[in-house]
């Protein structure tokens, strides 16, 4: 077996690795894999229960999402706060809008702006744009009078995109999209691997997958191209 087909098996098994701990509840024998707490429904309303479906927090909730580091955001009444594991509301239900934290951060929404607030409910970037997505590896993507550009934590802007489309940073580059081309950006926003693709996914475990007149394959960070036979 010659080396392109080595790669794309192992990017497969890698693939199928990541769905299934994604289907967590797929299997009933898989419980060990399942998070500490689980979103539960009963009736109309949400709550969580541990591994055993027992509940701990009330079903009370329109709608709740998963913990992430140790903090889930939750609606009731069309306003959206936080809950720690032990049941308390440590950030108030007061926000349009509310995602999970990331890197020590959670976009949150009002009046129809996007910002970002710590575990304390401070506010650590104000809310002034239009969206805005999670922190991944220290930069947040948000959009502003219809361009998107990447922040710092501190609500700093490292990138001015030019790109249509741009995805979080994942392994240090970042991929784009403009003029129905793709490519990758750097932290920069130096375009490191030309926007000639057809088609692109983020880079995992030092791979991309790339599609270019009607044939997918992978990259690696230096851009060197492994095809399908």
């Amino acid at each position: 077996m010659n080396k392109k087909n080595l790669l794309l098996l192992f990017l497969i098994a890698i693939s199928v690795c990541l769905f299934d701990k994604q289907n967590i509840t797929a299997q009933s024998d898989s419980s060990s894999q399942l998070p500490d707490l689980i979103p539960y429904r009963k009736g109309d309303k949400w709550g969580y229960c541990n591994k055993k479906k027992e509940i701990i927090i009330p079903c009370k909730y329109d709608e709740v999402m998963l913990f992430k580091e140790r903090l889930a955001s939750v609606k009731l009444n069309n306003k959206s706060g936080f809950v720690n594991k032990e049941s308390k509301e440590v950030i108030p239900l007061k926000y349009d809008g509310a995602d999970g934290f990331s890197e020590g951060l959670a976009c949150v929404k009002l009046n129809s702006k996007w910002g970002f607030i710590d575990k304390e409910g401070k506010e650590i970037i104000p809310l002034n744009y239009d969206s805005a997505w999670d922190f991944s590896e220290g930069l947040a993507k948000v959009g502003l009078k219809g361009k998107w550009v990447f922040i710092d934590k501190v609500g700093k802007v490292v990138i001015s995109s030019k790109y249509e489309i741009t995805e979080g940073f994942s392994e240090v580059l970042a991929v784009v999209e403009l003029n129905n081309e793709w490519g990758f950006i750097d932290k920069r926003g130096k375009e490191v691997i030309p926007l000639k693709y057809d088609n692109a996914n983020s880079f995992i475990e030092g791979l991309a997958w790339v599609e270019l007149d009607g044939k997918w394959g992978y990259i690696d960070k230096n851009g060197t191209e492994y095809w399908e036979d």
